[in-house]
């Protein structure tokens, strides 16, 4: 088992940045491949980003790639997501995902365990 605990979630300006933080607790933290998601009121879950067990691949989806920055410190078992020149559209609640792997993906169904959400709400 793995908990996820997401946190840094708030109310910004268009324009403005937050760092979302997501702390891991249970197994392995380093084994696992890590996501964030998205779900905006009324919208499905969507794909935001992917990071690999050690970092040094990721994947961004097309709406946040150049504004949003994912990275993870094994050593503290936990995921960040750095979001800047934040949009209205980039409202939603913000989960972070574990997978076992062996690949990175942008499904949501494979990915193991979630954490609660923590939301972001841009002003415009």
């Amino acid at each position: 088992q793995v908990q996820l605990v997401e946190s840094g979630g708030g109310l910004v300006q268009a324009g403005g940045s937050l760092r979302l933080s997501c702390a891991a607790s249970g197994r392995t933290f380093d084994n696992y491949l890590m996501g964030w998601f998205r779900q905006a009121p009324g919208k499905e879950r969507e794909f935001v980003v992917a990071i690999s067990w050690q970092g040094g691949s990721t994947y961004y989806a097309d709406s946040v790639k150049g504004r949003f920055t994912v990275s993870r410190d094994n050593a503290k078992n936990t995921v960040y997501l750095q979001m800047s020149s934040l949009k209205p559209e980039d409202t939603a609640v913000y989960y972070c995902a574990a997978d076992w792997g062996p690949l990175m993906s942008t499904d949501a169904t494979e990915y193991d365990y979630w954490g609660q959400g923590t939301q972001v709400t841009v002003s415009s």
